[in-house]
C-alpha cells in the first residue's frame, strides 16, 4: 500500500500544533490576591532560537478582545445619608496608582459618616515632598463628580484645628461594616477623622452583588480623577511620540512596567507558593516578547525612569525600546524629571501605561492591578504576563492576563 506523503505532512503539523497547545502556560500568579514579588532568573540568549515568521502583525497579536464597556454604575444619592457637621480628611502617596484606591476608600467612608470631604494633598517619598492636589488632577471635574455623593471642600474650614482631628487607618477596600466599627465610633467622639489607607494585600477582586457602597467606589475609582491640563497634555504628547516611532506597526506600541530598583527588593528574590515568578528582568521579558511574536521593530515604551544598562539585553532585541527621558519634550524635563520628584514621574508612567496599546507588567502589584482597571474600562485589554517559554513560540493570547481572561478584576463590576 502507497503512503500519501500529504497526509503524512497532516499528520506532523496536526501533531505539532497539538504539543504547542500542550505547553501553552496560562498565568494565574500575578492576579493572586496577596501582593507577592518573587525573583528572576537568567535566559540565555544564546541558547534561545525565535522564530520571527510564526506570527504578523495586527493578526490577534495587538488586538485584545475589543469589547467596548460603558459604565454601568447608578450614582448614589445623598438623599439616602444622614449629614453630619464632621470632616474627613486625608493625603494622597505613593504614586497614581495607590491614589486610585485611596480616593475610593476616602470617598466611602466619608459618605458612610454623612461627613465633609476635604480635597486632598498630594505627598511624595520623601519628606517635605508635598503638592497640591490640583498640581496633578483636575479639582473641578472632581468637585463636579462627587455633586449629590458627598459634600467637598477644597480647604478644611478655618475654625477647625488640623491638630485635633484622629488619625485613623483603614484597609483598602475598605466596608461599610468596618466603617460603622472601627471608624465611625472615632468620628462621634473626635467630631473629625483623617484618613491613612494601608494595603494588607492587593485586592482587586470583582464585586459580588450590586450595592451602593460599589457603586461609589466604582465613581471614585474610574469617574473622578483626570489629570489637570498641562499634565494631560504632555502625557498626550508623549503617547503620539511612540506613535509617531512605531510608523512599522501601525502607530502601535508596547509599554512596559519594569523599573530595575524593584528587582533588587526583597519581593523580587524568590518564588511564590505555586512556585511561580512574579518579577522578570529586561532580558526575560525580551525573550518573552520575541517568543509570543512581537518582532524586532516594535516600539517599547520602559517605565524605568533612567536607562539602566541592564535594558541593553531589551534593546539588543528591540532597539526602539525608550525610557520617558528620551522621548519627553525638552521643555518640559526640569519640571518632570530634574526636579528630584519622582511624584510625576510616576503619573506619566501610569498613564502612558494605561494608553499603550500592550501593556506587560514585568512586576506584580498595585501598579499592575490599577493600570488594568484604567485599561478595562477603556477597553484596553492586551495586558500580556511574562512567562518563561520552554518552546520557542507561543500564542500570546496564552498570556492575557488573567483579570480580564477571567474577568475577576473589580472594574468589571463597574463597566459593562
Amino acid at each position: 500500500m502507497g503512503v500519501d506523503l500529504r497526509q503524512v505532512v497532516a499528520g506532523v503539523l496536526t501533531l505539532t500544533m497539538f504539543v504547542m497547545l500542550i505547553h501553552m502556560i496560562k498565568r494565574d500568579h500575578f492576579d493572586a490576591v496577596d501582593d507577592k514579588l518573587p525573583g528572576t532568573e537568567d535566559v540565555s540568549f544564546e541558547s534561545t532560537n525565535f522564530d520571527t515568521t510564526h506570527v504578523r502583525k495586527n493578526i490577534g497579536i495587538w488586538k485584545g478582545d475589543g469589547d467596548e464597556l460603558k459604565p454601568c454604575w447608578l450614582k448614589p444619592s445623598e438623599d439616602n445619608v444622614d449629614q453630619t457637621e464632621g470632616f474627613v480628611t486625608f493625603s494622597l502617596t505613593n504614586g497614581p496608582e495607590y491614589h486610585i484606591s485611596q480616593i475610593a476608600d476616602a470617598v466611602l467612608v466619608a459618605r458612610s459618616l454623612g461627613a465633609t470631604l476635604v480635597i486632598p494633598d498630594i505627598r511624595g517619598s520623601q519628606p517635605g515632598d508635598k503638592r497640591n492636589f490640583e498640581d496633578i488632577y483636575d479639582v473641578d471635574v472632581f468637585m463636579k463628580s462627587m455633586e449629590g455623593v458627598v459634600r467637598v471642600l477644597k480647604d478644611l474650614p478655618s475654625h477647625v484645628s488640623s491638630h485635633k482631628i484622629a488619625a485613623v487607618k483603614v484597609p483598602n477596600r475598605v466596608t461599610e461594616d468596618y466603617i460603622a466599627q472601627h471608624v465611625e465610633p472615632i468620628y462621634r467622639s473626635k467630631g473629625s477623622v483623617r484618613l491613612a489607607t494601608y494595603f494588607p494585600s492587593i485586592n482587586m477582586r470583582k464585586a459580588g452583588e450590586k450595592s451602593d457602597a460599589e457603586s461609589v467606589a466604582c465613581l471614585a475609582m474610574y469617574g473622578s480623577l483626570e489629570l489637570q491640563q498641562e499634565t494631560h497634555d504632555l502625557v498626550d504628547s508623549m503617547v503620539e511620540r511612540l506613535r509617531t516611532l512605531s510608523r512599522k506597526s501601525d502607530g502601535q506600541f508596547i509599554a512596559v512596567d519594569l523599573r530595575v530598583e524593584m528587582l533588587d527588593k526583597k519581593g523580587c528574590q524568590g518564588r511564590d507558593s505555586e512556585k511561580e515568578k512574579s518579577c522578570f528582568n529586561a532580558q526575560e521579558v525580551a525573550v518573552f516578547l520575541r517568543k509570543i511574536g512581537f518582532e524586532k521593530d516594535t516600539t517599547i515604551y520602559v517605565t524605568q525612569s533612567r536607562w539602566d544598562e541592564s535594558l541593553d539585553s531589551l534593546k539588543d532585541l528591540f532597539p526602539k525600546t525608550y525610557t520617558k527621558e528620551s522621548i519627553i519634550p525638552a521643555d518640559k524635563k526640569k519640571r518632570y524629571l530634574d526636579s528630584e520628584d519622582s511624584e510625576l514621574e510616576k503619573v506619566i508612567d501610569f498613564y502612558i501605561s494605561s494608553e499603550s496599546d500592550v501593556f506587560v507588567p514585568a512586576i506584580s502589584g498595585l501598579f499592575y492591578a490599577n493600570v488594568a482597571g484604567k485599561r478595562i474600562g477603556s477597553g484596553k485589554s492586551q495586558i500580556l504576563v511574562p512567562a518563561n517559554i520552554p518552546d520557542s513560540s507561543a500564542s500570546a493570547s496564552s498570556f492575557l492576563s488573567h483579570y480580564v481572561s477571567k474577568k475577576n478584576h473589580f472594574a468589571y463590576s463597574c463597566y459593562c
